[in-house]
């Protein structure tokens, strides 16, 4: 009976180490690389994602720069390679005429070379309806020449007949001779 206790106990202590080489030599080896392989796969699941996101954004950021370089497209041709400073000016005494703007004043300031590009800054006054004068700035953005509005003040008429002043300052551009092609 001692003999069968003992080859009992053996057999117990043989499987209990046969459970133990196998819990530590293979079960917690493949745990650890299957906790790496799910870890693995979270990350390449965010990067997915993560790019997804990001070629949503590219697709918006296309878009922006074809409708920036539309806005642009013809930028080289606002500005003339020439000054032809006085056509600018009686454009611009011609669009306040049409719109019967008065105390018309038009004074061009010293000319300027900046970044490649010549310009002249223009102070104009005149006076008006506020519609006329709100047109007669929609019109002058119109131009086929590049103009650059630095400053704008609109002062009510102290009489309160409904007119108002205009001081603006504008900057003018034309390519200098070393550009013009």
């Amino acid at each position: 009976m001692l003999f069968q206790e003992r080859k009992q106990i053996a057999i117990c202590i043989s499987a209990g180490m046969i459970v133990a080489a196998f819990v530590l030599f293979r079960y917690l080896p493949l745990r650890q690389r299957i906790k790496a392989v799910e870890r693995e796969k979270t990350a390449q699941t965010l990067a997915i994602n993560k790019a997804s996101m990001e070629r949503v954004q590219l697709q918006l950021l296309k878009e922006q720069l074809l409708s920036l370089q539309t806005t642009v497209e013809n930028y080289k041709a606002n500005i003339p390679a020439k000054n032809d400073f006085g056509v600018f000016l009686q454009q611009i005494a011609d669009l306040m005429g049409k719109h019967n703007l008065k105390e018309q004043v038009i004074a061009p300031g010293k000319e300027i070379a900046v970044k490649g590009l010549n310009c002249i800054p223009v102070d104009m006054r005149c006076k008006g309806t506020l519609a006329q004068v709100f047109e007669f700035q929609k019109q002058m953005q119109r131009l086929d020449r590049l103009v650059r509005i630095e400053h704008i003040e609109l002062v009510n008429d102290s009489d309160f007949t409904g007119e108002v002043s205009l001081q603006t300052k504008v900057v003018i551009y034309y390519r200098p001779k070393s550009q013009r092609g």
